[in-house]
């Protein structure tokens, strides 16, 4: 079994602001235009913690909000459960319930918390540093559970509020649900990771987490589709199969059988079906293109216009990744390229942080 606790959150006080102007979201899904916007925010705002000049100075900021009243650490330790409204990539507005806790950082081979992404050293290592400096989390990673976690929301107005996201605070809630399900990392893998190697040169390996059962009706996962600059060597239609429009491509994308890869191909003038092997994950059917002028979108008609608009030789669209398969590729003990799923939307940073030392 995982080793979940309820732990004693630091959180915003009322001398702050308005908590809506305090959080963010997590630093990999914040520009550099919007980290801008978002230090002229506020100067508490959580991305001068979360994406600043330097650990160093996140660290003295950390510590000077806390001795200032800007944080202030909750007397008791409880678990917060958590209703995300939120609307998709696709339009759809939908409704995510988890729970978040405090679980202990384990290596991989302990089999207790499952990966399910690669990682890049130099992100690990950013992570770590910050870490370092504040001896704080401030955002939880996502974990799926692959159980029913029997979560309920309390009738009583929320805790706290903001950008969509209710909490509430819970003391008595049973986490031995959550503590025997199978636990799989949606996102946060560099932040696990980091956690990890922090804990080996302290002892204090914890982490903050958001836990969602898979069976949840608003988790969804989303597909992140490819697009190619600057690679003449795949302007040119030769892999798959021609069709006669997008929406063709794309109803024979969706009938396409899940044990085989698939994406559909567009280029400007021609849309293909491309099959590839059984096994093969969609990604990793592109991937067999390389990574050499890659660029990343979660609107299909963004990755489209790129190529008609002249900018791009080739983008791949790509079918929504099945949460089963996930869990699949984790206990095989593989690993799927990075952002091969989008699990939207990203826990907010500052709606709670997480001290090391419990």
């Amino acid at each position: 079994m995982a080793d979940v606790q309820p732990f004693r959150a630091v959180r915003y006080s009322g001398a702050a602001g308005p908590l809506g102007d305090l959080v963010a979201p997590p630093y990999d899904a914040v520009s550099p235009e919007e980290r801008d916007l978002l230090y002229t925010r506020s100067p508490y705002n959580v991305v001068h913690l979360t994406l600043p000049d330097s650990p160093e100075d996140a660290g003295r900021l950390y510590r000077s909000w806390l001795s200032e009243g800007v944080l202030e650490q909750e007397d008791e330790a409880a678990a917060w459960l958590l209703a995300e409204e939120f609307v998709g990539p696709d339009g759809v507005a939908r409704e995510r319930r988890g729970v978040i806790v405090s679980l202990a950082a384990e290596p991989y081979s302990t089999g207790r918390v499952l990966p399910h992404e690669r990682t890049h050293e130099p992100i690990r290592e950013d992570r770590l540093r910050l870490l370092r400096a504040m001896r704080a989390q401030p955002e939880p990673i996502f974990i799926l559970a692959g159980a029913d976690l029997g979560l309920a929301l309390p009738e009583r107005a929320p805790d706290l509020q903001a950008d969509g996201s209710r909490l509430w605070r819970s003391a008595e809630l049973d986490l031995d649900a959550v503590a025997g399900a199978e636990l799989l990392i949606a996102d946060g893998h560099h932040r696990y990771e980091s956690a990890v190697e922090y804990g080996g040169e302290t002892g204090a390996a914890r982490v903050m987490a958001l836990v969602i059962p898979t069976a949840d009706p608003g988790l969804h996962v989303f597909p992140t589709h490819r697009v190619f600059h600057g690679r003449p060597d795949l302007a040119e239609a030769r892999e798959g199969e021609e069709c006669a429009s997008l929406d063709d491509a794309l109803a024979r994308l969706a009938a396409a059988p899940c044990e085989r890869s698939a994406a559909v191909a567009v280029r400007r003038g021609s849309v293909e079906l491309v099959l590839g092997r059984e096994g093969e994950l969609d990604v990793e059917l592109v991937d067999r293109q390389g990574l050499e002028g890659i660029s990343y979108t979660h609107h299909a008609f963004e990755a489209v216009a790129a190529v008609e608009e002249g900018g791009a030789d080739v983008a791949f669209l790509l079918r929504e990744p099945n949460v089963d398969d996930v869990f699949a590729v984790a206990r095989g003990g593989r690993r799927m390229p990075q952002k091969s799923t989008y699990f939207y939307p990203k826990p907010l940073s500052g709606l709670l942080f997480h001290p090391v030392e419990l």
